[in-house]
């Protein structure tokens, strides 16, 4: 019988991994609440007409990588493969209409069937920054200005840079859309089955194209600069003129699309080429026409999300886990008062470990394997004096110390 693994796509989070993806939602999850935003979260699952919705029919992801199963009771159901949509559902479905804006973080898992690859498993984690009901470019200067805070603090932001686009409003993005079917419609012969797919229904998904042919024709494609009306352009400049002000660079990259209908105005990514092809670490939006879409009132929204795995492999300066001090019983005798004592120091805010049975060299010895601070030796001797023997594991030297004040000599040691 083979060992079992686990399932392909995903991996265990063993604590040292734990600790640097938890390090970086503490850090996202710190800079998100220094904005005003929330933390709130979203069931793994949802109704799949829910991502259907949001994400296109015709996206790769609804069309190939969702996880979607059938509920008992016969309903299509999937496990989420992004935020943003159920966060807009929720905005919806609790009559949150009324507490615009609604600025919230969020971290967790998400699911998508693609293929494994350095920094993307099937079963990954992002974190999340939504605000919704706010029109104004402030809200995009200041959602982007998170993203910027937090890859600072993670000691990343000098790996990566910020690209920034405009996709225009309605009127812009509709006069846009139109010269791309235009276009692509004279080169029907050269494009790839995807884009052919995606042409009438969502042209600017072609722009996104991976096949060499495709891009070919994307070089030559119509710019959307020339659609853009004044507002478009007036809206642009001023998101581009706060995030100069707060000292955040940006190129600009007018390739950076979203392909669907709802999205409108700035797209960005935060970008690095440390991790090889998948370079994106960040990256957003607006998307004032999306709560539409999925059946609430037109309310305006911007977000992004971020990959947890990636940025965990970038970020520096992870503090270093607390070290233990060992309690170590001298004799049969002392278990039962050392086993209080850990209770007491540990109440206290310290992290204490005594090992469950071995002598005091074996006890010893995995005091010094778990990078113990100092080892607290208890006797029957001590205990009838009310002291211990104190053994600093680092400067080697051992002293008397009243178990009435172990705890605060000990906090000190830290």
């Amino acid at each position: 019988m083979s060992l079992p693994q686990p399932v392909r796509g995903t991996h265990d989070l063993l604590p040292e991994d734990y600790a640097r993806q938890a390090h970086v939602i503490s850090v996202a999850r710190n800079m998100a609440a220094r904005f005003g935003y929330a933390e709130m979260a979203t069931p793994i699952f949802e109704f799949t007409e829910v991502f259907a919705r949001t994400m296109g029919e015709t996206s790769d992801v609804v069309s190939k990588e969702m996880y979607s199963f059938e509920s008992r009771s016969g309903e299509s159901m999937t496990l989420r493969p992004e935020y943003t949509a159920g966060i807009c559902r929720s905005f919806i479905s609790n009559g949150l209409q009324q507490n615009v804006p609604f600025k919230v973080f969020a971290a967790g898992p998400m699911f998508r069937y693609e293929r494994p690859q350095k920094g993307r498993q099937r079963q990954f984690h992002q974190i999340d920054v939504e605000c919704i009901g706010a029109p104004e470019a402030q809200a995009d200067i200041e959602v982007i200005a998170i993203g910027a805070a937090i890859l600072k603090s993670l000691g990343v932001a000098d790996k990566c840079a910020l690209q920034i686009n405009t996709l225009g409003d309605v009127e812009s993005r509709q006069a846009y859309r139109n010269a791309l079917v235009e276009y692509f419609s004279d080169h029907k012969d050269k494009l790839s089955e995807d884009s052919l797919n995606r042409l009438d229904r969502n042209p600017l998904r072609i722009l996104d194209s991976k096949d060499s042919g495709d891009r070919i024709l994307v070089k030559k494609a119509p710019e959307f600069t020339d659609y853009l009306n004044s507002f478009s352009k007036d809206f642009f400049a001023e998101v581009l003129e706060g995030l100069s002000l707060l000292g955040i660079d940006h190129q600009l990259n007018r390739r950076l699309v979203r392909g669907l209908d709802y999205y409108t105005h700035t797209a960005f990514e935060f970008v690095t080429d440390a991790l090889g092809a998948q370079g994106a670490l960040i990256a957003g939006g607006r998307y004032d026409g999306l709560i539409e879409a999925l059946g609430g009132k037109p309310t305006p929204g911007i977000g992004w999300a971020g990959g947890i795995e990636r940025l965990a492999m970038l970020a520096t300066g992870l503090p270093a886990p607390a070290r233990p001090f060992a309690v170590i019983p001298v004799g049969a005798e002392s278990e039962k008062r050392a086993l209080t004592l850990v209770g007491e120091l540990r109440e206290s805010g310290l992290v204490v470990e005594m090992a469950f049975k071995g002598n005091v060299g074996k006890r010893m010895k995995r005091a010094n394997k778990l990078n113990a601070r100092a080892a607290i030796l208890l006797g029957e001797d001590e205990m009838a004096r009310n002291v211990c023997s104190l053994k600093d594991l680092d400067a080697g030297e051992q002293s008397e110390v009243s178990l009435k004040d172990l705890a605060e000599t000990l906090a000190a040691m830290n």
